[in-house]
């Protein structure tokens, strides 16, 4: 187990921090820890960054702390030789083409967000974002099973935590600063490349199809 003889040198100030040391890994493996929804704990997690890196670097995860967006998580440690890897803590989860693409839709409008110089927060309900993927949807689409699509998406949009679902009837949603981190510009080149084909071949099926009816 690390030691952090720094830390935990008086016996009563080393029991408070040790305990705050697990409480702020434990929330971590669970999940994002925002500092609005957690102030005092997000301060503790200020103090105890190299403490924290320390310990969970034992379990082949790093501690990634965005002080300016609020917001820290863990992630795995990438090492130089795949044969020394651990087995994973935190899964790597294969994204369906609809998250994919409203994940990379989110991540662009909370940019245009931030260069309006708008509210920090960005909320968009449901109708928003089905007309921001509508674009890329097939000219023949069945519109209530794709605001199901939607909807589900969007859920599993809201467990991974880039989302958050508001409270009341109607549906909208809080885009989470998180997505900046997840969604970067690799990800955003490789999702790219990856539409460009799935818009080229969307054409070939539609002009065939158009060709069929004409016959």
């Amino acid at each position: 187990m690390p030691q952090f003889p720094t830390l935990f040198s008086a016996a009563d100030d080393g029991a408070e921090q040790l305990n705050d040391l697990s409480r702020a890994v434990v929330t971590l493996l669970k999940g994002v820890v925002y500092r609005d929804a957690n102030e005092s704990l997000w301060h503790r997690l200020l103090q105890l960054q190299s403490a924290v890196n320390d310990y969970v670097n034992v379990l082949g995860l790093q501690l990634m702390l965005d002080e300016a967006e609020g917001y820290a998580w863990l992630t795995s440690v990438e090492p130089l030789d795949p044969d020394e890897a651990l087995p994973r803590l935190v899964a790597r989860r294969p994204l369906s083409f609809l998250v994919s693409l409203i994940l990379a839709l989110l991540r662009k409008r909370l940019v245009e967000s931030d260069a309006a110089d708008s509210a920090s927060r960005l909320v968009l309900s449901r109708d928003q974002i089905f007309e921001m993927t509508r674009v890329f949807l097939p000219r023949r689409f069945n519109e209530v099973l794709t605001v199901k699509q939607l909807d589900h998406a969007l859920a599993q949009i809201a467990q991974m935590g880039f989302v958050r679902r508001m409270a009341g009837d109607a549906p909208f949603y809080e885009v989470r600063r998180t997505i900046k981190a997840f969604v970067d510009a690799e990800w955003l080149h490789d999702f790219d490349a990856k539409l460009s084909s799935y818009l080229a071949a969307r054409g070939m099926v539609e002009e065939a199809g158009e060709d069929a009816d004409g016959n």
